[in-house]
């Protein structure tokens, strides 16, 4: 079997100075520290405990390696490697000293071992003694000229010694080596010379990546931030004013004065250039939209998000037709707009593109469950099962379709598949689900299910006020466990105070315990609250109030309002007709 990568590294490494005979065998090796090992079988069982600890080593198991490894090296303290590995081993268990007492070992034993010395310096590095880490990395520097990591580590570590100037000679030490980003690495010296308060010098260096690649307005940008964030915004200016002539329609440096002007508070330039950046057709699309998500939430409202938002998402749909993530985002901003059916149209023009998109399915879903909306609820809710089987929510939103289509043996089924799906540790998910079957087994006039739904959603969330009303409600329109609503309604209007729906919910509670005047009390204060979006039930219950208190005028004139509001109470013409109560 071949083994791993870093198995084999690790091995390399630890058999450097140390590869011992065979089992019981007189086999002489010599390493390249010209120790003699496993002479005549003489270090044979010492050697095969130093394989048994690697073995361990490979297998995390630290405290046998560790134990293996000190036993080893009371039998063989020539042997480098096992003082290496015990540091290691020491580093892992965060004990430092030992780490270093063993890594000196090693190294006095063999001094050369360039392994040896970037473990000491890394550990040394570790307790914060920079200084001599560095040191360490810039003596490999010297010595081992192809390596490239060792003045850049070199360099690591002098700027974290605060020792500047010879953590800039190390990158330049660097950069004349192959295999580098030299980019990188100018873009390191940079931030030096910022750290040093030589802003001019970490400017040069920008000017140096500027003449390099004359066509990249990101330099540009990054020198314009740089005067920015010092404190010289003439400079900034002089730079873009070069950047435009040069490249007007880089996005970079588009951006790059939008951020100046919004620093020197230049509203009305920041927006024409973001704007530009924005739509910026060198700008791959997601990138555009990034842009565009960080513009519309600067904005002070939604209204001014979604004036200032959707003529530029617009303008990069037109650029990306086939875009089906730009066409999801302009479905977004088009539904915070409040225009819901364009939403909609968005959000089928995104599915099909990519249908895999569960999100996005998600969202043209919920713009569905209005009760308006049932036909077309279950017919892509349908669409989504075939596509996501496994996913509880499309099961729940084709359930919320059937029960709004008055369809509760299916919608009792599908409600029942989702919770089925439905992950425990989600309790609000869940919850909802199972206040939503009650719903649907009330109105399917299956009762003793309704309750139980009810009760498992109040056992997962016992303060949802909307699963207390909605469940007192059925109970009062029953006329069951009135004292057990009434408590329930009292507590959802503790949870939420002034709410239309519960203050109609409880007053409905009285007026079926009999509590006419207070009822009447509890259903004014609802429709108050509603103003002009008080629904037609609430006249309705108002007027059945009104009639049991024996003031059949005030009854009437509550149900016509009811009817003038759409009621679909099958009894209310007669109720005005004949001037009866009829329940």
């Amino acid at each position: 079997m071949k083994l791993p990568i870093i198995i084999t590294a690790t091995l390399l490494v630890s058999l450097s100075s140390f590869i011992p005979g065979a089992h019981g065998q007189g086999v002489t090796v010599t390493t390249g520290d010209s120790v003699e090992l496993s002479k005549a079988g003489k270090n044979a069982k010492a050697d095969e405990l130093y394989f048994d600890a690697i073995k361990a080593r490979l297998h995390d198991d630290n405290k046998q390696a560790k134990e293996l490894l000190e036993q080893f090296v009371k039998d063989r303290p020539d042997v480098p490697a096992a003082f290496y590995e015990l540091s290691k081993i020491y580093i892992d268990e965060k004990d430092n000293g030992k780490a270093a007492e063993n890594i000196k070992i090693a190294l006095s034993l063999d001094p050369d071992n360039k392994w040896y010395k970037e473990a000491y310096a890394n550990i040394l590095a570790l307790d914060g003694n920079y200084v001599d880490a560095a040191d360490i990395y810039g003596a490999l520097a010297k010595s081992e000229l192809q390596d490239p990591s060792y003045p850049i580590m070199a360099a690591e570590y002098y700027e974290r010694a605060r020792k500047f100037d010879e953590s800039l000679t190390y990158l330049d030490m660097a950069i004349t080596r192959t295999g580098v980003d030299e980019e990188d690495i100018m873009m390191h010296k940079v931030q030096i010379y910022l750290s040093m308060d030589q802003v001019d010098k970490a400017a040069a260096i920008v000017q140096q990546l500027i003449n390099k690649e004359p066509g990249s307005g990101k330099f540009y940008k990054l020198l314009g931030e740089l005067y920015d964030n010092n404190k010289m915004p003439e400079k900034a200016v002089a730079n873009y004013d070069q950047a435009l002539k040069k490249l007007p329609n880089d996005p970079a440096v588009q951006l790059g004065l939008a951020e100046h002007y919004l620093k020197t508070g230049d509203t009305i330039s920041y927006k024409i250039y973001v704007k530009k950046a924005i739509t910026n057709k060198d700008l791959e699309s997601d990138d555009q939209l990034k842009l565009l998500t960080a513009y519309v939430q600067s904005m002070s409202s939604e209204s001014v998000a979604a004036t200032e938002g959707l003529p530029l998402v617009r303008d990069i749909v037109a650029q990306h037709p086939n875009d089906a993530v730009a066409l999801a985002f302009y479905g977004e901003m088009l539904e915070n707009a409040n225009q819901r059916d364009s939403a909609i149209v968005a959000y089928k023009r995104s599915l099909e593109i990519k249908s895999s998109d569960f999100a996005v399915w998600g969202r043209l879903l919920t713009n569905y469950l209005d009760k308006q909306y049932a036909d077309s609820l279950i017919k892509y809710s349908t669409k989504a099962m075939k596509l996501f089987p496994n996913q509880a929510i499309v099961h729940f939103y084709n359930g919320v379709g059937h029960l709004n289509k008055q369809n509760y043996p299916l919608a009792i089924k599908s409600m029942n598949r989702a919770i089925d799906m439905q992950p425990e540790s989600d309790k609000e998910a869940l919850a909802l689900m199972y206040s939503t079957l009650g719903d649907a087994y009330h109105e399917n006039k299956e009762d003793n299910l309704s309750d139980d739904a009810f009760e498992k959603a109040l056992k997962i969330e016992p303060d949802n006020e909307t699963i207390l009303n909605n469940y007192s409600y059925f109970l009062a329109e029953r006329g069951k466990k009135l004292d057990e609503a009434e408590k329930m309604s009292k507590k959802s209007l503790e949870l939420k105070p002034g709410e239309p729906n519960y203050l109609d919910a409880y007053g409905w509670i009285l007026y079926k315990k009999g509590d006419f005047e207070k009822a009447k009390t509890y259903v004014q204060k609802a429709i108050e609250a509603a103003g002009p979006k008080t629904e037609s039930e609430l006249y309705n219950h108002l007027g059945n109030i009104y009639f049991k208190l024996n003031n059949k005028e005030k009854a009437i004139e509550s149900w016509k309002t009811s009817k003038e509001k759409g009621s679909d109470d099958p009894q209310l013409d007669k109720k005005i007709r004949e001037g009866k109560l009829y329940e």
